[in-house]
């Protein structure tokens, strides 16, 4: 893979950027450096939350579902306060259910795509981050085919750049890497200890992040795919 450019040296150092996050948690483990950097130099023009995060735990009725999801909002507005030093950033819930993306071509898909191309106006956004297109997990994958259909409806050329959660290696199709300026790790650790349902078993038996993975890096690598290779 190329070195990649620093993002303040790189044609998109004066963007305005949209961060499109599967989960809860993601934002922190994908995207901190990002959400944290570009906060500081006002140019964060959006958050949106794909998923509501209701999938990590079993539950016993409805209810029970309700109360995760509370949580892992207010788990996600926690951190993201966290990484932009007492800011909230625009911020939208989607609220897909986790684990069942809507299919492309649904009218849930479509309007969603039609709600966040809203947002890019609204915002002035000029380049998307989201989760990579070959990462494992089904919502991060739709999340990207999400942000290639924003990308669709604003025109070319408009930027999506993919960042990586779960996955080992660059996505197919990279064209260049770019790295964000660092974030201090403690920050980045303070806004991961936000989403205590991942991390400890305050809901129940569920999903617990892995401790080798809760080692947050300074900066965010991101790549610049070819649409074609992210549909």
């Amino acid at each position: 893979m190329v070195a990649a450019t620093r993002l303040d040296e790189s044609p998109w150092a004066e963007a305005r950027w949209m961060v499109i996050v599967p989960h809860p948690d993601d934002e922190t483990l994908g995207a901190g450096a990002l959400i944290a950097t570009t906060a500081a130099q006002g140019r964060l023009a959006c958050v949106a939350y794909l998923t509501d995060g209701g999938g990590s735990h079993s539950h016993e009725d409805d209810a029970s579902r309700a109360r995760l999801v509370a949580v892992r909002r207010r788990e996600a507005e926690e951190a993201l306060k966290i990484l932009c030093a007492g800011q909230t950033p625009p911020t939208l819930f989607l609220d897909w259910p986790d684990a069942h993306p809507h299919e492309p071509d649904s009218e849930a898909a479509m309007s969603a795509a039609s709600v966040l191309s809203g947002l890019v106006r609204e915002h002035s956004v000029t380049a998307i981050a989201v989760t990579a297109h070959h990462e494992p997990h089904c919502d991060h994958a739709a999340a990207a085919r999400l942000a290639r259909a924003v990308s669709q409806l604003e025109g070319p050329p408009f930027p999506v750049f993919e960042y990586l959660v779960w996955a080992d290696g660059p996505p197919p199709g990279s064209m260049r890497s770019i790295v964000t300026g660092p974030v201090p790790q403690s920050v980045r650790q303070e806004a991961l200890d936000a989403h205590v349902s991942q991390l400890t078993d305050a809901m129940g038996p569920g999903f617990r992040l892995d401790p080798s993975c809760r080692q947050m890096p300074e900066t965010d690598l991101l790549f610049l795919t070819a649409a074609s290779d992210a549909t």
